[in-house]
């Protein structure tokens, strides 16, 4: 439960503001059809974090526990750190409807947008840090769509009532706790 809980929080807080949260307002912007893009973002989700989460499993048959333990400490800490960097991302000006429709071009490039960003890597992290890879792929993938969801369905509105600047700051921290309990901390 521990790997679900501190999975679930961390995605949800590092995905405030991230450039995927943003992607969620640009295609709720676009394509007004909130449910097919809930849904893509979903199953992009799972699939990104599961590939995610196995890696990050896979990462402990190859390090030793003493070895992975400081990996992970300095990993929480880089993360901490990025965290207190805001993501941006272009919008498209094109107006076309999407070729392969609205559910796919979102699993598309919720997908792709995924690749090597903070919630993918903490996803590693997390698998690595906790035997439990069923249970951090369902907490990062419920953290994100804690995140995105929202974002989906209130648009704009949600970014105006949540100061970004305090999430990061609060994300940054929990990620240096996490390290800091990682490199001090044996187990």
């Amino acid at each position: 439960m521990e790997a679900f809980l501190v999975s679930t929080g961390i995605v949800a807080l590092a995905e405030m503001g991230d450039k995927t949260q943003l992607l969620a307002l640009i295609l709720a912007a676009r394509f007004k059809k909130p449910w097919p893009i809930v849904a893509g973002i979903l199953v992009a989700t799972l699939v990104n974090h599961a590939l995610a989460g196995a890696a990050g499993a896979w990462v402990t048959t190859l390090i030793g526990p003493q070895m992975l333990r400081w990996i992970l400490g300095a990993s929480f800490l880089t993360m901490a750190a990025w965290m207190l960097v805001p993501d941006k991302i272009e919008a498209e000006e094109d107006e076309k409807p999407p070729r392969y429709g609205v559910f796919f071009t979102t699993v598309l490039v919720f997908f792709l947008a995924e690749m090597g960003d903070k919630t993918q890597i903490a996803t590693v992290m997390l698998a690595a840090r906790y035997d439990a890879i069923v249970s951090v792929v369902a907490g990062t993938t419920l953290g994100m769509m804690l995140a995105n969801a929202p974002a989906v369905w209130l648009g704009e509105r949600v970014t105006r009532l949540v100061p970004l600047r305090a999430v990061h700051i609060i994300s940054a921290l929990i990620f240096a706790g996490l390290g800091l309990a990682a490199l001090l901390i044996k187990v």
